[in-house]
């Protein structure tokens, strides 16, 4: 099966059976793709367009928000 990478648009041949795991790099063509996308990621480049709903945080993702508040890392957490 063919797969278009979707970082740099390179269009390789997709193999995978049922059960297996996925290929390292997948959904893209490369390693240097994975991560260039997760540096994207990581500089704020990608953004998620719908508002998060609002949930209900169990009190170990309280304690990270804390501890991240004390490391002077804003979150727009406004959840309860």
């Amino acid at each position: 099966m063919q797969h278009t990478c979707s970082m740099c648009g390179t269009v390789y041949d997709f193999v995978w059976k049922e059960g297996t795991p996925l290929p390292k790099n997948f959904p893209f063509c490369s390693a240097r793709c994975k991560a260039a996308d997760l540096a994207k990621w990581l500089n704020e480049e990608y953004t998620i367009s719908a508002p998060v709903p609002n949930t209900i945080l169990s009190d170990t993702e309280h304690e990270i928000l804390a501890e991240l508040a004390e490391l002077g890392v804003h979150t727009d957490d406004d959840t309860d």
